[in-house]
């Protein structure tokens, strides 16, 4: 499945009917919400969780309006038994949402270790980012400043956004910035491609010129 899609699948120019598909993985700590968000933006709906065992995996078309693409969502466990086992879930991942929950200040630092984690597999600059802080219901018990989750992913170069998958607030949009992003860099990519294949015709056509000129 989402594995075989380590290059991210064809893209603009194939058929309409075929969405481009891109791999999303949530990170974090355990207990910050990663499922409630997954479900509120594919199902619409807020459930109070059991801990997810090993990964779960969701899919949902989005629609840009100039285009549409499908996200594979893999929702990893926090729980420390398994984060061995979550590199198995980075391999052809094209975005990852790093989540800590803003009234615990030990899962904002466990976010980060998380995107040391990423670091070590790819470069960040070809994933595509975003570090939420989720639970903004619960801001009287707040523990880390918007400002400071903002500055800290301003100083990585992440998308940012606070979040609330219990009062649906910012969850949709937090998925389709990336989803967004995802979108414009496929189509920056196809925009090179393009441009390489026609510097390489014009290479093609010249050297053929020249070996009949040099022929006679």
């Amino acid at each position: 499945m989402g594995m075989a899609q380590a290059d991210g699948a064809p893209c603009p120019g194939t058929a309409p009917s075929q969405p481009c598909v891109f791999k999303l993985v949530l990170l974090g700590s355990g207990s910050v919400g990663k499922s409630s968000l997954a479900f509120r933006y594919v199902k619409n709906d807020f459930k109070s969780i059991l801990p997810t065992v090993g990964c779960a995996f969701f899919t949902k078309v989005v629609d840009l309006g100039a285009a549409s693409l499908k996200l594979e969502i893999w929702d990893t466990a926090g729980q420390e038994k398994y984060h061995s086992v979550c590199h198995l879930y980075f391999r052809g991942a094209n975005a990852a949402l790093v989540v800590y929950d803003v009234t615990r200040k030990d899962s904002f630092l466990k976010a980060q270790q998380w995107l040391k984690d990423l670091e070590e597999e790819f470069r960040l600059g070809d994933v595509v980012v975003m570090l939420v802080g989720n639970k903004l219901d619960l801001g009287k018990e707040r523990e880390v400043a918007f400002e400071e989750g903002k500055e800290f992913a301003e100083s990585k170069g992440l998308l940012f956004m606070e979040t609330s998958a219990k009062l649906n607030h910012q969850v949709t949009e937090a998925f389709g910035a990336i989803a967004q992003e995802l979108w414009c860099r496929e189509e920056r990519k196809e925009d090179q491609q393009q441009q390489q294949r026609d510097a390489q015709l014009d290479l093609n056509q010249r050297p053929s010129a020249q070996a009949r000129c040099c022929a006679r």
